[in-house]
């Protein structure tokens, strides 16, 4: 009977979060309903990680931005000048291609867009991203992982280049508390 309960319990759990995973609308802080998409470019796993407990934490949808040509740990290598990464780092025009996203952006009001810092800032494969459909009016919180790096530059690049969305606060993950994670989702 103990086996039978405790099987009955996992399956439970499991279709629990399944189901906490699938729900995209929330209400916000103004009562609204909206729909919420976690969209994250994660070229180690790092980024990845902090996606998944933005959509957990926010019952999102949660997508990942791929690039067509993966990233090798030579293309990563950012003390190599002739790395790919470094190259597109120097390029303020370089677009990266992206894979096509299984999720149509328009039916989103709220976007988390999660990415590692890259020179001090987001990679260029979020300007593809962001370039490749119309953002005006959607709300978007930046997230970011760093070794080292604040999200501040990242932000404000990105609000340079895109006036039309509406930013809000960014967040670099590294080392936050369940509290501060909840406290940051609520400002949207």
């Amino acid at each position: 009977m103990k086996k039978l309960a405790l099987m009955f319990m996992t399956v439970m759990a499991f279709c629990l979060t399944a189901c906490s995973q699938t729900k995209t609308n929330t209400t916000n802080n103004e009562g609204k309903s909206t729909r919420v998409l976690v969209a994250y470019f994660s070229a180690t796993g790092t980024t990845k990680k902090a996606a998944q407990r933005i959509a957990n934490a926010s019952r999102a949808t949660l997508i990942e931005i791929k690039p067509q040509q993966p990233y090798t740990s030579e293309d990563l290598d950012w003390t190599n000048d002739n790395s790919r990464t470094s190259l597109e780092m120097k390029d303020k025009k370089s677009r990266p291609a992206v894979k096509k996203l299984a999720v149509n952006i328009a039916d989103y009001d709220v976007i988390f867009l999660g990415f590692p810092i890259w020179w001090g800032t987001c990679p260029t494969i979020i300007n593809t991203f962001m370039e490749s459909t119309d953002f005006k009016g959607k709300t978007i919180l930046p997230f970011a992982t760093s070794g080292g790096s604040s999200i501040d530059k990242a932000c404000k690049d990105l609000k340079a280049a895109y006036p039309d969305v509406n930013w809000k606060k960014g967040l670099l993950m590294n080392d936050v508390s369940d509290n501060e994670l909840y406290k940051w989702i609520k400002e949207y």
